[in-house]
């Protein structure tokens, strides 16, 4: 795993300058890539390249990057794995018609490998051979053009964009902001995107003329191109995919075997998964939560290991936030070599300040900080850890997918102004009544409810504003009711409007099969895998996600609904496999998430951090939020009449971040 960054000036620079910016750049990408550096200058073009390098195959200096090819027609930066490197370099080997014509590689990087691809099949015929993650740049030195390629569903991330008139690009923001006099603006349309979502959406990014490589997407661009133009639209032309998810799904026909041979078959693919995933050079882990998911990739991973792999798993003092020991009877049962790391909610919080450097943009999803701490507590051990990510959305965990449809197809009947109005009672009953709801359920049932009123709030908000599923997906992935009231100053007839994928049209007439494909190209890219990549490279370790190979996916697609969600459960396949491996009492529990108790900090040690960044004055002054809103919501969080935290907890993750990057 590493970081990458590079750009192409419009103006003409010494060797010296250029030199002297491409080193500033590449020093914010350091945590990416502690163990070696290297740069590429360009003095005639005016591009230079730089690489911060994690190593993981190839520790030696064969594996230095930037690297050249064989011809030196090409230059690459690399960011990310391949995971099935070697036996590309076998393919290409077999098909040469003698030893002589055969490579004889200097080392065993997967850089390398890419770059003889690249000089044998063509950069696109290459790219739909890979089996891996990545972000990549390369230069074809003979055509002056520049490629900028991003992995299939988004693992690796890549920005590029214009600052000043001059092309720039890296793995992540803070180091575009060392270049030399830059002012790119805030974003207000993005920054709506923002708190609708609680992320910033691909392909925007926080600032204007900044932007996300779409996942699975290559950009190819000359460098005459690059110099005559001065923004991203200018650009968007030479972007195409080449690999799409709603292609795969059109494709694919559900599969007619057996229920035995598709189980078997996908227990193949994931083991296979691991297994190239389980390739490296240095120590080697996983995350367990004690989950479906993660508890999955270890028993399979434990499986072909012929020694304990290591474990990690991160425990909170406050018992109703902490899983840990599910975990640790989940370890103890494979026979992993199992590490708990307890963290008191005095280190939890301090690991707020560190969130808007880490994330470079605003960024909501507060499990960022369970993230972080089980990284750090990884990366003491370990440089690579496999994680379960991405299960829910390809195999139906969330519980938006049974729910919802069962919901709809319940209520759809009634008429827009009926079911609005059951959705404003149900939201005029404060939290606290809900709450004594579920205490008196759980008082008088063995079943415990968890979170009523907050499921309630949700229900009642899909109810007031949706006019058909889309709108009740819609108002189930979002936390605000209306974005427009909250952020100020938008400008609807902007150009730089793009898309939104959670908006487009649906693949299937199966609803639930919907959201999992829209969560597959939105939430899972730019919430899960960007939470995971930034805590964990923050810590220099490297995460690897075997749910994301992508024929994996492709399978997954194929396989009959009912294997992935049945009698209102989801993961049924997964499940299934599972408990071969682990008994079903050791998993079986309800859904909590990767939580923590944010909502009660926010009204005990954190009320004065909170209410600094929401000061009404600074509020007006800074001029991006409706101060109105935002403080009435604040006083209803502190009441205890109310749970905003995901609100609030939206508007101190800006505000945070701006008070860093102002």
């Amino acid at each position: 795993m590493c970081g990458i960054v590079g750009f192409v000036s419009s103006s003409v620079l010494s060797k010296e300058d250029i030199s002297s910016r491409i080193t500033s750049m590449s020093s914010k990408l350091s945590h990416r890539g502690p163990d070696d550096s290297g740069f590429w200058l360009d003095n005639n073009n005016q591009i230079a390249l730089g690489h911060k390098r994690l190593s993981i195959l190839d520790l030696s200096s064969a594996g230095h990057q930037p690297m050249k090819s064989l011809s030196d027609k090409f230059v690459i930066v690399f960011n990310g794995e391949i995971y099935n490197h070697l036996m590309l370099r076998e393919e290409i080997n077999t098909n040469r018609p003698s030893e002589k014509l055969k490579i004889s590689w200097k080392g065993t990087s997967d850089t390398e490998t890419l770059l003889v691809c690249f000089e044998e099949w063509g950069v696109k015929k290459t790219i739909k051979k890979l089996v891996g993650m990545f972000s990549i740049c390369l230069l074809d030195k003979d055509s002056n053009t520049i490629f900028l390629i991003r992995d299939r569903m988004g693992e690796k991330p890549l920005y590029y964009g214009y600052i000043n008139d001059s092309f720039v690009f890296a793995s992540e923001l803070k180091s575009l902001k060392e270049y030399p006099n830059f002012n790119n603006e805030i974003d207000r349309n993005a920054l709506r995107k923002y708190f609708k979502y609680m992320y910033v959406p691909c392909p925007y990014s926080i600032y204007k003329n900044i932007s996300k490589l779409e996942p699975g997407h290559i950009m190819s661009v000359t460098i005459d191109e690059i110099k005559k133009n001065h923004s991203v639209i200018d650009l968007f032309g030479n972007i195409n995919p080449f690999w799409s998810l709603e292609d795969k799904i059109k494709e694919s026909e559900e599969s007619s075997k057996d229920e035995k041979i598709i189980l078997s078959e996908l227990e193949y693919h994931l083991e296979e998964a691991i297994k190239l995933q389980s390739i490296a050079d240095v120590p080697l882990g996983a995350f367990l939560s004690g989950g479906i998911d993660s508890s999955l990739i270890t028993s399979l991973m434990q499986k072909n290991s012929s020694s304990s792999i290591q474990t990690f798993t991160v425990g909170f003092e406050e018992s109703s936030f902490d899983e840990s020991s599910f975990a640790k009877e989940v370890a103890n049962h494979l026979g992993t070599d199992h590490s708990e790391v307890f963290v008191s909610k005095k280190e939890a919080r301090e690991v707020i300040p560190k969130l808007p450097y880490i994330y470079d943009e605003p960024f909501s999803d507060s499990s960022q900080i369970p993230t972080y701490l089980v990284c750090e507590a990884a990366s003491r051990k370990v440089k690579v850890a496999l994680s379960g990510d991405a299960g829910d959305e390809i195999f139906g965990g969330y519980n938006r997918y049974f729910w919802a449809p069962r919901l709809w197809s319940k209520v759809s009947w009634l008429p827009y102004l009926i079911r609005s109005g059951l959705g404003y009672s149900l939201d005029s009953v404060p939290d606290f009544g809900w709450n004594s709801i579920e205490s008196i359920i759980n008082n008088s049932r063995s079943k415990n409810y968890t979170n009523i009123g907050n499921k309630v709030g949700k229900l009642s908000k899909g109810l007031k504003h949706s006019k058909s599923i889309n709108d009740l997906y819609l108002s189930l992935i979002s936390e605000w009711d209306n974005i427009d009231d909250v952020v100020l100053g938008v400008d609807e007839e902007i150009s730089f409007q793009f898309f939104d994928p959670a908006l487009e049209t649906n693949i299937t007439d199966n609803d639930s099969l919907n959201m999992m494909f829209k969560d597959s190209l939105t939430y899972l890219p730019d919430d899960i895998l960007c939470k995971v990549d930034r805590a964990a490279m923050a810590n220099s370790l490297e995460t690897r996600v075997p749910f994301l190979d992508h024929r994996v996916i492709e399978y997954a697609w194929q396989m009959p609904f009912n294997m992935k969600i049945r009698e209102n459960k989801g993961k049924w396949a997964l499940r299934q496999i599972l408990y071969k491996y682990v008994p079903s009492e050791l998993i079986e529990r309800p859904k909590t998430g990767f939580s923590i108790p944010i909502g009660d900090w926010l009204r005990g040690p954190l009320r004065d951090w909170a209410e600094e960044l929401i000061d009404e004055d600074r509020l007006i002054s800074e001029g991006f939020l409706n101060h109105t809103i935002i403080r009435r919501a604040w006083k209803l969080h502190l009441s205890g009449n109310s749970d905003y935290t995901a609100r609030i907890w939206s508007v101190l993750m800006f505000q945070s971040w701006l008070d860093s990057n102002s």
